[in-house]
């Protein structure tokens, strides 16, 4: 049994790794694409925004939607729907269908996450959980972080550059393959319990700076991607040079996660996961004045995508700590929902935001965020020190 579980364990990684590659080249692409139309930050936010709005969406049918079918075909449908759609793009440049497009790949994306996430934290135990799903989620980064310097690589080549990012998520196929069914539908998600939705309403008092350290992440990572090439251009950078400046934010939240991890699983989580909120908010607002000195610049967008990626890890590894069985179900729906929001309503703030008062007002935005997850995670810090929070069991 051990031995299944690791070579699925391994199957899911892999190949949510895959997808992470397609989608850190789709969305830089989606936006370098918008730029050189002739289209501003705000259209560029606003088609970001659409793809959080179809993970939106999903989100309340995730659970119904893998128990009716199945965690692994779940997941093979929406790498097929993201692979479609992606390539889709490339034979229209109609922004209404660009939309629905996007829509599309959010709602799937959203399943797959949703029922991968669910399932390697159910994998884990309290002693390693902090390394285990760090593994998960610097593979994922791995391979998103290769994205933008593969859009920076076929950025030129308008016939068939999205066809190319499709093909990508193709790649994933020959790993779910490997996967039993049966190891997936014992996942959370999928075991098809009569309560295995549970009471949010009882889970998500539980929880307040996961929900928000979920949201700062989805909103760094989405802007990262989409308008951080564009904040770098506004500074005088290259669009080659500047698609790489999200590169370098998911190699410091590839490398370090696992250290991360490690340092959580001996000093402790709540510890670590409230100083890296402190880097985060000391290392933004030098953003706009670092990138004019290269030799500081790339080293602080590597600390910093370290310490943002970190804050979403340790929420995971919360979500674990904290909920067993039914409420695990709820807090990874309450995850995945807070995912959606921040990803769609912050590119609708932050995209406007920049071309009304200049691109700066995306570090406002981030930096914002993220003292809102500080401020929450030394409270629930404080409530933690007078009262325990018991692990809540099926």
């Amino acid at each position: 049994m051990k031995t299944v579980l690791t070579r699925d364990f391994l199957a899911l990684i892999l190949s949510v790794a895959v997808v992470g590659l397609g989608t850190g080249a789709t969305l830089p692409l989606t936006a370098l694409a918008l730029t050189q139309a002739g289209y501003g930050t705000d259209v560029v936010g606003l088609l970001t925004a659409a793809q959080a709005g179809g993970g939106l969406l999903v989100v309340p049918l995730a659970g119904r939607i893998a128990t009716r079918f199945g965690g692994r075909q779940v997941i093979v449908a929406a790498v097929l729907t993201v692979a479609c759609a992606t390539a889709l793009m490339q034979f229209t440049a109609n922004l209404a269908v660009w939309a629905v497009l996007r829509v599309l790949c959010g709602a799937a994306l959203m399943l797959l996450f949703t029922i991968g996430e669910a399932w390697v934290n159910q994998l884990a135990n309290d002693a390693t959980r902090g390394r285990v799903v760090a593994i998960y989620a610097t593979n994922f980064t791995l391979f998103q972080m290769a994205g933008p310097v593969l859009v920076s690589q076929i950025a030129g080549f308008d016939t068939w550059r999205f066809l190319l990012c499709g093909a990508i998520f193709l790649l994933a196929l020959p790993a779910l393959a490997a996967i039993r069914r049966a190891s997936i539908r014992k996942t959370p998600l999928a075991h098809g319990e009569p309560h295995a939705s549970g009471d949010w309403r009882r889970v998500l008092p539980r929880m307040p700076a996961i929900v928000i350290g979920t949201a700062f992440f989805a909103l760094f990572d989405t802007l990262a991607l989409s308008l951080l090439p564009l904040f770098a251009m506004a500074h005088g950078v290259s669009s080659g040079v500047a698609v790489l400046f999200a590169s370098a934010l998911l190699l410091g939240d590839t490398t370090l996660q696992f250290p991360i991890g490690w340092l959580a699983d001996r000093l402790g989580r709540e510890r670590v996961h409230a100083g890296a909120a402190v880097v985060v908010v000391a290392l933004l607002p030098m953003l706009p004045w670092a990138i004019e000195h290269p030799w500081l610049c790339w080293p602080l967008l590597y600390v910093l995508g370290a310490a943002a990626g970190s804050i979403y890890t340790l929420s995971i590894v919360a979500c674990g700590e904290r909920f067993r069985g039914a409420a695990l179900v709820s807090a990874s729906s309450l995850v995945g929902a807070s995912w959606s929001v921040a990803s769609f309503g912050g590119p609708l703030i932050a995209g406007p935001l920049m071309r009304e008062t200049g691109a700066n007002a995306l570090i406002a935005v981030l930096t914002a965020s993220a003292l809102a997850f500080l401020a929450a995670a030394l409270w629930e810090r404080r409530r933690s020190s007078r009262q325990s929070f018991p692990l809540s069991r099926q």
